[in-house]
C-alpha cells in the first residue's frame, strides 16, 4: 500500500499534494465518492505522504524513508485505523467491542486489495446475520491512542472507515477530538453514505470528492469476482417477472428471504448495477460497460426491456428494497413485493 500504488485518481492526488506542501490539510478530512471509486485506498496513500520523513519537494512520500516503508506495511505505530465491527464469539462484553480485536484481519484485508467494500468485510469478521457498527468502547480507544505522544516524532494518523456506522452515543464521545485534535493529529474518514453521517461530525469534517474511475480503471482496481449466484438470482427475477409466474415469484422471495441480511443487501445491490448495465448496453458501446461476458450474453436477449420510461423506476424500487432490508422490514414481503412491482414495470 502505498500513494503512487493508488489506481488513477490523479486530480485528486495533486490536490492532496498540493495541500501538503502548502501545510493547509485540514485536521479532519472526509472522502466521499461513487462506491468502488478508492477512497480507501486515497486515505491509506495520502496517509504514507502526511508520515513521509524525506518527501520530494512536490511533496509526494519517497517511499524508501522507515515511516514510508512501516506505513506500507500498515505497521507504522503512528498510522491507526478504526472501523465498524461485530459483536460475536470474539467479543463477548461491550467494554471490549473494539476493531484492534479484527485489526489482524482488517490488515490482511488492505493489503490484499484496498477496493473492498462492507460485504467483504463483514465476511472477514464471519458476521452472519449481524451489522457492522462502532460502539461506545471504540470511542474511549481512540482518544487514549490519539493523546500519546507521536512515536516517531511526527505527525499522527487516524483512518476512520464507514463513519456513517457510527451511532450518537459514540459521536457524542469523539466530537471535542474531532474539533480539537492533538496538534500534527489528522483524521481522515472514509464515507460511502456522506448523508448518514451524524450533523455533529459532518460539520467538524471538510468533505473532498473523489470522482468515479473510468471504466479501464475500475477493471484493474476491482477484478471480476465470483458472482455467479447473484446472476442467477437475478435472471431469475427477471425472466419469471417477465412471463408473469406468480407463484414461482413466491418461491423465488422465499429462497432470497433465506439468504441472511448482508447477501440480500449485497444482491440488491448488485441488481442496480446490472440494471444499470442493460441500459447502457442499448448504446452499443462496449466501451461504457463492465461486464463479464456471462452477463453480457444475458443482455443481448435482456436489455431491450430496459429504457428511457422504466430504468430509473426499476433502480428506484431495487433501492428502496436495499433499504428496507437494511431497517429489518421483512425479507419475504420485501422481495415478493419487489418482484410485483418489476412485473408492471418490465411491461413499459
Amino acid at each position: 500500500m502505498s500513494f503512487d500504488s493508488v489506481i488513477g485518481q490523479s486530480a485528486v492526488k495533486e490536490r492532496l499534494l498540493e495541500d501538503l506542501r502548502a501545510d493547509r490539510v485540514p485536521h479532519a478530512l472526509m472522502f466521499t465518492g461513487p462506491a468502488g471509486s478508492g477512497k480507501l485506498a486515497l486515505a491509506v496513500g495520502f496517509a504514507q505522504a502526511l508520515l513521509c520523513q524525506h518527501p520530494g519537494e512536490d511533496g509526494r512520500p519517497c517511499g524508501e524513508c522507515p515511516s514510508c516503508k512501516m506505513a506500507a506495511k500498515l505497521e507504522h505505530p503512528d498510522l491507526h485505523f478504526t472501523f465498524p465491527i461485530v459483536r460475536g464469539a470474539k467479543i463477548k462484553d461491550a467494554k471490549d467491542a473494539l476493531s484492534d480485536y479484527f485489526i489482524k484481519e482488517w490488515r490482511a484485508r488492505l493489503l490484499e486489495s484496498p477496493y473492498f467494500d462492507l460485504n467483504d468485510w463483514l465476511e472477514d469478521m464471519n458476521a452472519a446475520n449481524q451489522q457492522a457498527s462502532y460502539y461506545v468502547a471504540e470511542a474511549d480507544n481512540i482518544q487514549r491512542k490519539l493523546a500519546l505522544k507521536s512515536n516517531q516524532g511526527g505527525r499522527k494518523v487516524m483512518i476512520v472507515w464507514l463513519p456513517e456506522k457510527m451511532n450518537q452515543e459514540t459521536a457524542n464521545k469523539l466530537l471535542k477530538l474531532f474539533e480539537e485534535p492533538p496538534a500534527g493529529t489528522h483524521f481522515l474518514l472514509v464515507a460511502e453514505e456522506p448523508d448518514l453521517v451524524l450533523g455533529t461530525i459532518l460539520s467538524r469534517t471538510q468533505r473532498l470528492m473523489v470522482p468515479p474511475l473510468t471504466p479501464e480503471e475500475y477493471r484493474q482496481a476491482h477484478p471480476p469476482r465470483d458472482e455467479r449466484q447473484l446472476m442467477e438470482l437475478f435472471q431469475m427475477l427477471m425472466r419469471l417477472s417477465y412471463q408473469r409466474k406468480v407463484k414461482d415469484l413466491r418461491d423465488w422471495s422465499e429462497h432470497v428471504a433465506a439468504m441472511g441480511r448482508e447477501p440480500q443487501k449485497q444482491f440488491l445491490a448488485f441488481c442496480q448495477r446490472q440494471v444499470r448495465e442493460n441500459f447502457i448496453y442499448n448504446f452499443r458501446l462496449p466501451e461504457l460497460n463492465t461486464q463479464t461476458e456471462e452477463e453480457a450474453a444475458f443482455s443481448r436477449n435482456f436489455a431491450r426491456f430496459i429504457n428511457e420510461r422504466n430504468v430509473i423506476p426499476i433502480t428506484e424500487e431495487l433501492a428502496r428494497a436495499e433499504t428496507d432490508i437494511a431497517q429489518n422490514v421483512n425479507a419475504r414481503m420485501v422481495f415478493f413485493t419487489l418482484a410485483l412491482k418489476i412485473i408492471v414495470l418490465l411491461i413499459r
